[in-house]
């Protein structure tokens, strides 16, 4: 009998012979019953901050024998598992699906599409991930800034330059499944199958993604770099092609999936008739603090053991009479506060880490929610204007260079412009006074929350904080409507991830673009 257990506590150094012992503690059973372990999932437990913090596994093994009582929840028979979807055979076309689009949905629409047999082309507007390395790498130096291939556009998308978290918040554990295993199959630890925070950096992704666009290419289908999307070819309500850089490319499906920050993409669609509506988001700040402080708050007395790492936290905070709602948010441990650009005089923040997140300083946004009656205009890209008018502001408060404003906690809180320290993540962070960035009821928010959110870390001194102003781009203003079979009201256009407004992160942009084109294969 095939067994699922979970709650199976280990050591931090646990070996396989560790796991069968527990196995056996836990079934009252001889080690040669069991056969086949093979570990579902890994979490770390440092609640108890007078034991040295554990991992709690869940497992799946084969138990020969008198089958044991089954426990809901803790021991029970292993489910089957989902198998990969079967996708008819594809007839030659001249006019193939096309992608716009190559971060993670676009990625993984084109190759799922490419998989089942359509050979999809995949267009992006700026350059391959080596190219595009060299062109960031020059922007945080010098402030110069390519429009079309930066911190946010090129293969791989926003997240690329990021902490690369993969986590989501989804029941579609199969889809989750292919998606890591592709990863893994593209280079990436195979230590994402099973950590319940997993998390690959980007000087990992700079590897992976290229290998995807390499297996796109491998099952038939074509990648094209530094190409516009210009707009929709359509006649008689549906898709008939594209325009890209000047020229037109027919078909009958378009998958786009361009990401939030391609702003006039919004703009050319709802001049070509797609439905769009506006949505709530939020803004808010980068809170950057010295790692061993967030180890100390988590790990306690164990904050330097070897094989714990950085740690990471979640904090949220509740409305409050005259404060919203705040909590944190794409939370990189070891890592560093970045500048993100993608149109002249506009400037955004992220945060960034490398595979081993082993820099001095941890960081989170923290962030506020901004409803549509926040909104300047009723227009449906209200809300881009919105973030738009905080950048602005972000990049005259920077210097009009590409630095980032920034202020310590202390100084944000008595309204100051003050001094920032010697040792931080971003070297051309500038000081300014970020009330004059935030708007009021932003900035009365983080004012609010702040510092009660900052003693749920240990009592982590105020002193020790430095905000960088603004995060503007946690997720869409905007949705573009689609229905239930994934299209719009123009049929054969496919919007999704997180441009789309369906997604947001990683993990639910790729698995959107998956699903999608999924669908569209499935159907024949």
């Amino acid at each position: 009998m095939r067994l699922r257990i979970n709650q199976l506590a280990v050591r931090l150094n646990y070996g396989e012979a560790d796991v069968i012992k527990a196995i056996c503690r836990q079934l009252r059973c001889d080690s040669d019953q069991l056969s086949n372990l093979e570990i579902l999932r890994r979490s770390l437990d440092a609640r108890k901050k007078d034991v040295l913090p554990r991992y709690i596994l869940s497992v799946e093994v084969d138990h020969r024998g008198k089958p044991p009582m089954q426990k809901p929840g803790r021991v029970e028979k292993a489910p089957r598992p989902e198998p990969a979807p079967t996708y008819p055979a594809v007839a030659p076309s001249t006019n193939p699906p096309i992608v716009v689009g190559a971060g993670p949905a676009g990625l993984m629409a084109a190759l799922t599409l490419a998989q089942a047999g359509h050979k999809p082309l995949l267009i992006e507007r700026g350059a391959a991930t080596p190219d595009r390395e060299g062109q960031v790498a020059e922007f945080w130096k010098s402030g110069t800034l390519d429009v079309e291939s930066n911190v946010l556009y090129g293969e791989g998308g926003a997240g690329l330059f990021s902490d690369g978290k993969l986590t989501a918040r989804t029941k579609d554990r199969a889809r989750v499944r292919r998606f890591f295993e592709t990863l893994v199959a593209c280079g990436a630890s195979t230590d994402i199958l099973i950590d319940a925070m997993p998390h690959i950096g980007t000087d990992d992704l700079t590897q992976i993604i290229p290998a995807i666009r390499q297996q796109i290419r491998d099952f038939g289908g074509a990648c094209a770099f530094n190409t516009w999307f210009e707009g929709l070819i359509i006649e008689n309500g549906a898709v008939r092609g594209i325009k890209a850089s000047g020229q037109e490319i027919r078909t009958d499906a378009v998958f786009l999936a361009t990401g939030h920050s391609a702003r006039d993409v919004y703009g050319q669609i709802a001049r070509d008739g797609v439905p769009l509506e506006a949505k709530p988001f939020a803004v808010g700040v980068r809170l950057e603090i010295p790692q061993r402080l967030i180890n100390t708050a988590q790990y306690g007395k164990w904050a330097e053991h070897p094989l714990l790492g950085s740690a990471s936290f979640r904090l949220t905070r509740k409305e409050e009479a005259h404060a919203r709602r705040c909590y944190s948010f794409c939370m990189c441990p070891g890592g560093e506060v970045i500048s993100c650009a993608s149109s002249e005089g506009l400037l955004t923040s992220n945060g960034m880490s490398l595979s081993a997140r082993a820099e001095p300083f941890g960081n989170a946004a923290f962030l506020v929610p901004v409803e549509q009656a926040d909104f300047p205009t009723a227009h449906v890209l209200g809300g881009v204007a919105f973030q738009e008018a905080m950048e602005e502001k972000a990049f005259r408060a920077g210097g009009s260079d590409y630095g980032l404003p920034a202020a310590r906690l202390v100084d944000f809180l008595e309204g100051n412009l003050g001094d920032l320290p010697g040792e931080r993540s971003c070297q051309r962070a500038v000081p300014a006074v970020l009330q004059e960035i935030l708007p009021d009821f932003v900035a009365d928010t983080l004012h609010a929350a702040l510092p009660g959110m900052m003693r749920e870390l240990n009592g982590t001194p105020l002193e020790e904080a430095l905000l960088y102003a603004s995060e503007t781009r946690s997720s869409a203003p905007v949705r573009i409507l689609r229905g239930r079979d994934g299209q719009s009201e123009i049929k054969g256009l496919y919007p999704c991830g997180e441009g789309a407004g369906y997604a947001g992160g990683i993990v639910s942009s790729a698995l959107d673009g998956m699903k999608i084109a999924e669908e569209f294969a499935l159907k024949g």
